[in-house]
């Protein structure tokens, strides 16, 4: 298991090297347009072929990787955030801001995730620029994803509030948010850290199910939703398997993060 994990470790580092050169790699960009080759087989030009538009797919799929690979985090350490904030405030307030925000929570749990995250997105903007709708994306994704989070959080601050350590410095005056930043907040960070390496692949395939339904990163900027959207014909797998490799990637990638994660590799 040892070995699994290693071989999982250099997977993903070498996907974030081969995304930080791609430049290099690759010897156009992913929006060029070849319309003279449009679909083409690999070749020593087009290592993984074009697509209906004659774009490279490697340079689309290292770029569509990259905006994964950083946005992703970025929507987890938000969600995160807003988890430590409600779940803190929750547990200093006590009482009934307690209860209602644990009910909150519940409500917020019981919801059709994937449905709520698409009502949300599609009722913001979607003719807007690539970049802004990737970050628009990620955005509603880290806003949306802090409630299980919170959840653990609470119920670990509720266990730590009755600690003798904290009932010391509550007797000693301590309180409020220096409370929770000076004595509560060191004591989450191991499972904080946790449940942001756990957020990382729970993003990246809900940006994949938005991109496969037109909800998320718009073109010409690829994603692995958008990539994936190309393979919405039972056709396509006879005539260039090659345009597989995204869907194979995104597989790679997720359990990768799964096993370092649940080897505590990544949460250490």
């Amino acid at each position: 298991m040892k070995y699994a994990r290693t071989v999982a470790a250099l997977l993903l580092s070498t996907l974030v090297l081969a995304c930080v050169f791609r430049d290099q790699l690759t010897p156009v960009g992913y929006d060029h347009q070849d319309r003279n080759i449009p679909n083409a087989f690999r070749s020593r030009q087009h290592l993984l072929g074009t697509d209906a538009l004659g774009r490279d797919r490697l340079a689309r799929v290292l770029e569509g990787t990259r905006v994964s690979l950083v946005l992703a985090p970025s929507a987890a350490a938000i969600s995160t955030v807003l988890a430590i904030l409600i779940a803190g405030t929750a547990a200093l307030a006590g009482g009934w801001v307690e209860r209602l925000t644990a009910s909150g929570i519940d409500l917020f749990l019981s919801l059709p995730w994937l449905f709520l995250l698409v009502t949300v997105r599609a009722l913001l903007p979607l003719n807007v620029s690539p970049m802004t709708s990737a970050v628009i994306t990620f955005s509603v994704l880290g806003c949306l994803g802090w409630a299980g989070a919170a959840r653990l959080l609470s119920a670990q601050l509720s266990w730590l509030r009755s600690r003798d350590f904290i009932l010391l410095a509550r007797a000693s005056g301590c309180g409020g948010f220096r409370l929770l930043r000076r004595h509560l907040l060191p004591n989450l960070m191991p499972l904080v850290y946790a449940q942001f390496w756990i957020s990382i692949p729970t993003f990246i395939l809900a940006e994949a199910n938005l991109g496969i339904l037109g909800l998320g990163v718009s073109e010409p900027l690829p994603s692995w939703g958008s990539l994936l959207r190309e393979l919405d014909s039972f056709s396509v797998f006879g005539w260039n398997l090659w345009q597989l490799v995204p869907l194979a990637l995104l597989i790679a990638v997720v359990s990768c993060f799964h096993l370092l994660i649940s080897k505590g590799e990544i949460a250490a």
